[in-house]
């Protein structure tokens, strides 16, 4: 009975997406969606301006998404993360990485690999600009700008967290700029960038 009971606390408080997903799973805007791997791996096309794909169902305020992904190293042609918090297609918080600033030995672009975004008033160059270094960040150890990487984004009340590999030490804490009440969540790219994910679960 006891075991009965803790499988069905588990399916109430976690949703994974990590395997056989469908393109009628998605509402794709401004993207192509492509799904690969027997259904495991989640792509979107590069495209100008910012993508998202929200996942049919799915709802966050609050708790835990883990997901692996994978953008590439050319300057200004990799942003890559989830939105949350969405209420519609242009009001919603990100995180986003870019990962062509993983391993630059320039130290100003090295300081932008992690960004949060509050869409549609707080894009990431009006924060840099009125909040210079608090909405992104350097990554603790940066890991391979072409390959899969693992990424932990924890939302408890105002405060978001990132962590990247499994690290105990979070890369970005910031405290979300506007208040923002929805509840959808998807994979999102930006301008001229497309992407990779897989393995998403979603904790409340």
């Amino acid at each position: 009975m006891k075991i009965i009971f803790t499988a069905v606390l588990f399916f109430a408080f976690c949703n994974c997406f990590g395997q056989q997903n469908k393109a009628d799973d998605f509402k794709v805007v401004n993207r192509t969606l492509s799904i690969t791997n027997d259904g495991l791996v989640i792509h979107l096309d590069e495209v100008n301006d910012d993508g998202k794909a929200w996942i049919k169902g799915a709802k966050f305020t609050s708790g835990n998404i883990e997901f692996d992904i994978k953008g590439k190293d050319v300057l200004q042609r990799s942003f890559v993360g989830i939105a949350f918090h969405g209420v519609n297609d242009s009001t919603y918080d990100a995180i986003y990485f870019r990962p062509f600033n993983f391993k630059t030995a320039d130290p100003a672009r090295k300081a932008h690999a992690v960004q949060y975004i509050s869409s549609p008033q707080y894009d990431w160059s009006k924060l840099r600009t009125e909040f210079p270094n608090k909405y992104e960040k350097p990554l603790n150890t940066p890991p391979d700008p072409n390959d899969w990487f693992h990424v932990r984004i924890a939302v408890k009340g105002k405060e978001i967290s990132v962590f990247v590999n499994n690290e105990t030490k979070p890369s970005l804490v910031v405290e979300q700029i506007v208040p923002i009440d929805g509840d959808m969540i998807g994979y999102w790219v930006g301008n001229g960038s497309g992407g990779d994910w897989k393995n998403l679960k979603i904790a409340q």
